[in-house]
């Protein structure tokens, strides 16, 4: 059987990237006997945007370092691409999709269903026009986009869906409202994968350092930016952006492959987050950490987890507060339950 991955995995993103190879890999394991395939379609649109957002020169964030740092990370994200990801050939619409003669598709993770996203959004990635008679979803997340606002086109391309998940509360309450089929809480793909250990130069200098790490908190109010600031001189930490850099966090390479970005979660002290990604592997690599919540399409996506985990309290607004550590016995009981649910919901979808 030929298995297929739809999602958004060209875009030049730590978290776009880690769930789909997660994933394939997870596929890979619980169909030795099958070939998985990420379908290399490309959104050329939606892969121009993306990369033109890292040659934008932001004086109040970037310095000139950073900045030739930040403009070689689409190449660096393209060699990880071409060397861990099984692609298909590259297919640029539906037609070709089609011709591609997969058994099943999947369709996620990520916000494939973010239709309110002009750059991204994508009729095929509801199903549209696909012709496979086994596609499926896996964690899709609808991102900022209004349930009530789905276009005809969407709600025609869910009629070629033959089963459904979601990783949030939105795109359960999306499938629900329609479709008559039941919709699986699963969850996010880099949930199901443990990632190996990985060496390079820059994991061999975070091993021998102390720091908190930040990962776009956008938006940080001066008092609350100040009361970090102090917590990390008070506790003799340095203070790392994961593959981003402010003009007041300490120097530290931003150019960093998606698996030396993983260690930067593993080897830190505390976390802050604006992410969801962020919040995922801060929980796997069980930290204390604390979210910060500006964007309307991550401030749904983390409600809804840290709720599904029960702690809804990491999040701070304007002031640093004290917190009760986190009890990870509680949290890798709850991902342990919810990552069987998981891979049973795929090995009874995709057979």
């Amino acid at each position: 059987m030929r298995i297929g991955i739809l999602t958004h995995h060209y875009i030049k993103n730590y978290g776009a990237f880690l769930q789909v190879y997660a994933l394939q890999e997870t596929l890979k394991k619980e169909f030795p006997n099958d070939d998985v395939y990420v379908i290399n379609y490309i959104n050329r649109k939606h892969l121009f945007v993306n990369i033109a957002g890292w040659y934008r020169f932001n004086p109040k964030k970037d310095s000139i370092k950073k900045y030739f740092q930040k403009i070689t990370i689409p190449s660096l994200f393209s060699k990880i691409e071409k060397e861990y990801l099984n692609t298909s050939k590259k297919v640029y619409n539906v037609r070709q999709v089609n011709e591609l003669n997969f058994d099943a598709i999947i369709i996620g993770s990520d916000e494939v269903w973010h239709y309110g996203d002009k750059k991204s959004y994508d009729p095929i990635k509801f199903g549209l026009d696909l012709t496979c008679k086994n596609v499926i979803t896996y964690a899709p997340s609808m991102g900022g986009a209004n349930i009530n606002e789905a276009s005809n086109e969407v709600i025609e391309g869910l009629k070629n869906i033959k089963a459904f998940s979601a990783r949030d509360d939105s795109a359960e309450e999306f499938v629900k409202k329609y479709t008559n089929k039941k919709c699986t809480r699963v969850l996010d793909p880099t949930l199901l994968y443990e990632f190996p250990e990985y060496s390079s130069k820059i994991v061999d200098r975070l091993k021998k350092e102390r720091y908190l790490l930040m990962y776009y908190c956008d938006g940080l109010p001066d008092d609350l930016k100040k009361e970090i600031l102090n917590y990390a001189q008070e506790h003799n930490l340095k203070i790392y952006g994961a593959g981003e850099y402010k003009k007041w966090f300490d120097d530290f390479p931003i150019n960093i492959n998606p698996f030396e970005w993983i260690e930067m979660f593993r080897n830190a002290e505390v976390i802050f987050t604006g992410t969801f990604h962020g919040t995922i592997f801060s929980l796997k690599s069980q930290k204390q950490f604390f979210n910060y919540l500006s964007n309307p399409s991550r401030i749904k996506k983390v409600n809804s987890l840290l709720s599904e985990f029960k702690i809804s309290d990491r999040i701070i607004k304007d002031k640093l507060e004290s917190k009760e550590n986190i009890d990870y016995t509680v949290i890798n009981k709850i991902i342990e339950e919810n990552r069987l649910r998981s891979v049973e919901y795929l090995e009874k979808s995709i057979k």
